[in-house]
């Protein structure tokens, strides 16, 4: 087994000028660094006072599990012949919220949109999501349920 490790940084930045003297005194705004990366602006839901300008680290979640998955089911057709000529995912999340304030994510659906190549098995290339899926080192490290419903569309072929 090997080890990976992540570093970066979150820094607060929606102290205006009071600090979190009270619930509303404060901006949720925040940035994601990472040496020699560009900053991801985040903010929390605006449900809880945040930016709706701004990522939120739910969407993050979201984002995280479809690029994963999207990553390894790329890899996958590399390796077993399966061209892949576009990739787009229209990704969801569902969290529930308690009475406490507190909550969970309920499930995420995946929606990948598939092009492949006209010399390429639309079969194939739809089995390998359920492959991608058990790789996907996102996906094996959550409590709920991802549900992946893939759509395989063919390149017609060039006469």
């Amino acid at each position: 087994m090997r080890d990976h490790s992540y570093a970066l940084q979150v820094r607060w930045t929606g102290n205006t000028g009071e600090g979190t003297k009270n619930y509303r005194s404060y901006a949720r705004d925040y940035l994601i660094q990472a040496e020699g990366k560009a900053a991801v602006e985040g903010s929390s839901d605006p449900a809880f006072r945040g930016d709706a300008r701004r990522y939120n680290p739910e969407e993050l979640l979201v984002a995280s599990l479809s690029s994963c998955h999207m990553l390894w089911y790329l890899h996958l057709c590399a390796v077993n012949g399966v061209v892949v000529a576009g990739y787009e995912d229209a990704a969801s999340g569902t969290m529930q919220e308690t009475d406490s304030g507190s909550g969970s994510f309920a499930k995420v659906e995946l929606n990948p949109k598939v092009t492949i190549a006209s010399s390429s098995d639309p079969a194939k290339a739809e089995a390998l999501h359920e492959e991608a899926h058990k790789n996907c080192f996102i996906a094996n490290s959550v409590n709920f349920p991802v549900q992946i419903t893939p759509c395989i569309v063919k390149l017609p072929a060039h006469n």
